[in-house]
């Protein structure tokens, strides 16, 4: 029993010291935005230049045991050399200016205006998850477990999206990756976003409509939306089949990250009533890959559920489902359900998928694309499954008693802080 004892304990032991080999402190001679065959780019005229060939990052480059341990992920896609425009904003879209500063916790961000008044969000390719590292973790000096699971996300993986979204007929905000060198139009900002390497996408919200859609008032975000509700009541519905199909693509696509504050609504005025379509923002978590055996563990249902890898099958449906489908879908019939995951079925064949996963360049595709697209299709085939399952989760969840994500600071009566239908109290 000793021995028993003694061996499991070994095991552990040395279970213990892989792990702190593999996330113990961060690369500290990393490269960010490295452009081909230029080697100071303070040197560089980039107005000399329609496009460069760039790679995001060298810091999820790993070794054998770091890949075992923390997962390949997505390490040689953040490292891989893809060409992109070189973009100056003061003759793009007839001439950007900066409205502010913005970003998550992750990404740094730069809201944008174009000549006619529509805005747009310059997004950071790379991420700085610095704030969500524990502070023992910085005391350990584990704070690579945090900020190496960045290697996740494809850093492209928002493009692909867009295309398949654009197949599936679920509105998106058009992401294009760019190059912004230093320039005049940045001004203050110039040093802390110059020479990088970024995502221009439509704002989910703005005065001025770009979408195909007609009779637009403006593009709201869900807590604007919430106010109009209360201030004009039933006035104002959702598309219920829009959002029930752009939450059924969340599923196809692995994009785990859908709370409140990642969509926008497509307000249609006719004789005094608003539609509201969705508009599904922020796709950095599309095609979440986690493998390796700390991403394994931290990932099960049991230890972070909302955290959801991208594999072929859903594991763990309840770990998908927001508090914001229970606040717009809670009483929405299961036809609707199945219909719009026939619709998905159908518009997404199989050489339309693989067409939209040639939006990446030859050397992304060759890296992921036939693995993205052997999930997409295994999850295409069980999606009217998953689709009851995912509305049956919802209708078993209790109305809501706090605010969404995002509206904390409203002042909603209680029926509408339950649901978008809820009858005032």
């Amino acid at each position: 029993m000793k021995k028993i004892f003694w061996f499991v304990a070994l095991l552990i032991t040395l279970f213990l010291v892989l792990v702190y080999i593999s996330v113990s402190g961060n690369k500290e001679d990393h490269e960010t935005a490295i452009i081909v065959d230029i080697e100071d780019v303070d040197e560089i005229d980039f107005t000399a230049h329609d496009s460069v060939t760039v790679a995001a990052t060298t810091l999820y480059k790993g070794n054998l045991l770091k890949q075992t341990m923390q997962g390949r992920n997505y390490r040689e896609a953040w490292a891989t050399p893809v060409t992109v425009p070189v973009v100056y904003l003061d003759t793009l879209h007839g001439g950007m200016k900066i409205v502010k500063e913005g970003g998550g916790s992750q990404t740094s961000s730069l809201r944008l205006e174009s000549s006619n008044g529509i805005l747009y969000s310059l997004r950071s390719i790379n991420k700085d998850p610095t704030s969500h590292v524990p502070e023992f973790a910085k005391t350990l000096g584990l704070q690579n477990i945090v900020i190496d699971g960045i290697s996740a996300q494809h850093p492209y993986g928002a493009v692909a999206a867009a295309a398949l979204a654009e197949t599936a007929g679920v509105l998106h905000t058009n992401p294009r990756p760019m190059f912004i060198p230093r320039q005049k139009t940045l001004g203050e900002y110039n040093e802390k976003y110059g020479d990088k390497l970024y995502l221009l996408e439509y704002e989910t919200k703005g005065k001025f409509n770009w979408t195909p859609y007609k009779d637009v008032k403006e593009i709201s975000d869900t807590q604007d939306l919430q106010e109009l509700k209360a201030k004009i009541g039933d006035r104002v519905k959702i598309d219920k089949r829009s959002l029930i199909r752009a939450r059924l693509f969340d599923l196809l696509i692995g994009d785990w990250d859908r709370h409140a504050k990642q969509w926008g609504w497509v307000l249609q005025k006719k004789n005094g009533t608003y539609n509201a379509i969705p508009l599904a923002g922020d796709r950095d978590n599309a095609f979440f890959k986690l493998d390796g055996v700390i991403p394994s563990i931290i990932s099960h249902k049991t230890v972070e559920p909302l955290v959801r890898p991208f594999e072929k099958e859903i594991d763990y449906m309840p770990g998908l489902v927001y508090k914001f489908d229970v606040y717009f879908l809670r009483d929405t019939p299961k036809e609707i359900f199945l219909e719009e995951a026939k619709h998905l079925q159908q518009a997404l064949t199989d050489d339309k998928i693989e067409a939209a996963l040639h939006a990446w360049p030859a050397s992304l595709f060759d890296l992921n694309g036939k693995e993205i697209i052997a999930k997409i299709k295994q999850r295409r085939e069980d999606l009217q499954d998953y689709a009851i399952a995912f509305r049956n989760i919802i209708v078993e969840r209790d109305v809501l008693n706090e605010p969404l994500k995002g509206s904390e600071d409203l002042d909603l009566n209680p029926g509408l802080l339950k649901c978008f239908e809820c009858l005032p109290e």
